[in-house]
C-alpha cells in the first residue's frame, strides 16, 4: 500500500470518528429534551386495594404523557385532615398538579379554596362550584344507587327488609349512591334500614340479628366498595349467614368483590370503569399544567354487572384490562 493510500485511509477514519464524537455528544442530532412533569395522586383511603384498575390506567397515561405520578395513600383511612396536610406537602415538594380523591368532596373544597394551590386540582368526585379545582370526574354514583335498587326490586322478596351498608354517609360519594337507592325504593314501597359502621363488628351484628330466634332474613345493599368488600366476606364465610342474607347487591368492584359475584355470594353489583377514571386524570392533569385544559366535568357511566353476565367481553375488558 503506497503512502498516499495510507494517508487517505487515515483521514477517512479519522472522519468517521469526529463524525462518530459529535453525534455522541449531540453537536449533530439533537434529540428534543422531553419535561417530565410530576403529578401526585392522592386518595381518600390507607390502602390502594381499590385502586388496583384506577393505577393501571394511570400508568399508561403517565407513559403516554410524559408523567411521574406518585400514588400517595393516608396513614388512617378517610382522615380528612391529614388528607388536606398531604395536599399541601406535594404542592410544596414540586407536584405541578394534584388528582385528588376526597374524604368529604364539601370539606375539601373549602379547605382548597381558603388554601389558594398554585396548581392545577383534578377532583375525582361529583361537581362542585370552586375556584380551585379546574376539572372532576366522577362516577355516575347516583345511577349506581338507582341500578343496585332496580334488581333488589326485580329480584328479592318485596316483603323483606332492605339493609343499607355504608361507612358513611359523609365519605366520598356514598351519599349520592344512598339517594340512588332510596329513590328507587321508596318508588317500589321497600322497607329499608340505613346501618352505618360504627365498629368492625357493625355488619356482623346487623346480619347476626337475623339469626335469632331464627326466622329473620334481610336483603343487603352495600352502598361503597369498602362494605361490599367486607359484607361478602361475612357471608361468604358462614353457610348460616347464607340462609339468613335473602340477597346481596352492591357498589363497586375489585378481584375478590368479582370473585363472590362469580361465586353466586353477591347477586350483582353496579360499577364503572376504574381504568378509565385513572387515564382521564393524569390525561387531564397534564393538559391544565399546559395551558390547554378548559374547565370540564366528567362522568363514567354506571353499569350493572351479575354472574351472567360478567365474562361478557365488555365487562371483562373493564374489569380485567390489559396492563
Amino acid at each position: 500500500m503506497s503512502n498516499k493510500e495510507k494517508l487517505l485511509w487515515c483521514i477517512y477514519a479519522g472522519v468517521l470518528i469526529l463524525l462518530f464524537l459529535m453525534s455522541s455528544t449531540d453537536l449533530i442530532i439533537k434529540e428534543k429534551k422531553v419535561e417530565i412533569l410530576p403529578i401526585s395522586v392522592i386518595i381518600e383511603d390507607a390502602s390502594d386495594d381499590y385502586y388496583v384498575n384506577f393505577k393501571k390506567g394511570m400508568e399508561m397515561a403517565a407513559e403516554e404523557f410524559h408523567g411521574d405520578v406518585s400514588f400517595i395513600t393516608l396513614y388512617a383511612t378517610n382522615d380528612q385532615e391529614q388528607q388536606m396536610e398531604l395536599v399541601q406537602r406535594e404542592i410544596r415538594d414540586g407536584a405541578k398538579a394534584i388528582i385528588l380523591s376526597p374524604v368529604n368532596e364539601a370539606e375539601t373544597v373549602m379547605a382548597l379554596d381558603a388554601m389558594s394551590p398554585n396548581c392545577p386540582i383534578i377532583l375525582l368526585g361529583a361537581p362542585v362550584p370552586s375556584e380551585s379545582v379546574v376539572d372532576t370526574i366522577a362516577a355516575d354514583s347516583f345511577g349506581m344507587g338507582q341500578l343496585a335498587a332496580l334488581a333488589v326490586t326485580a329480584q328479592a322478596p318485596s316483603d323483606v327488609p332492605v339493609y343499607l351498608f355504608t361507612e358513611g354517609l359523609s365519605y366520598g360519594d356514598n351519599t349520592n349512591v344512598y339517594d340512588g337507592v332510596r329513590s328507587v325504593l321508596d318508588d317500589h314501597r321497600f322497607t329499608y334500614r340505613l346501618v352505618e359502621k360504627r365498629t368492625d363488628d357493625t355488619y356482623r351484628q346487623a346480619i347476626e340479628e337475623t339469626v335469632y330466634p331464627g326466622d329473620g332474613r334481610i336483603t343487603v345493599i352495600a352502598l361503597d366498595t369498602q362494605s361490599l368488600n367486607e359484607v361478602n366476606q361475612i357471608v361468604d364465610g358462614s353457610t348460616v349467614y347464607q340462609a339468613h342474607v335473602a340477597g346481596l347487591y352492591g357498589v363497586g368492584s375489585t378481584t375478590s368483590i368479582l370473585g363472590g359475584l362469580d361465586k353466586g355470594i353477591i347477586d350483582g353489583l353496579a360499577a364503572y370503569n376504574q381504568f378509565d377514571m385513572g387515564y382521564l386524570s393524569v390525561k387531564r392533569a397534564v393538559e391544565a399544567i399546559q395551558g390547554s385544559r378548559q374547565r370540564k366535568q366528567t362522568q363514567l357511566d354506571a353499569v350493572y354487572v351479575n354472574k351472567e353476565n360478567m365474562w361478557d367481553k365488555q365487562y371483562e375488558k373493564m374489569f380485567y384490562p390489559i396492563e
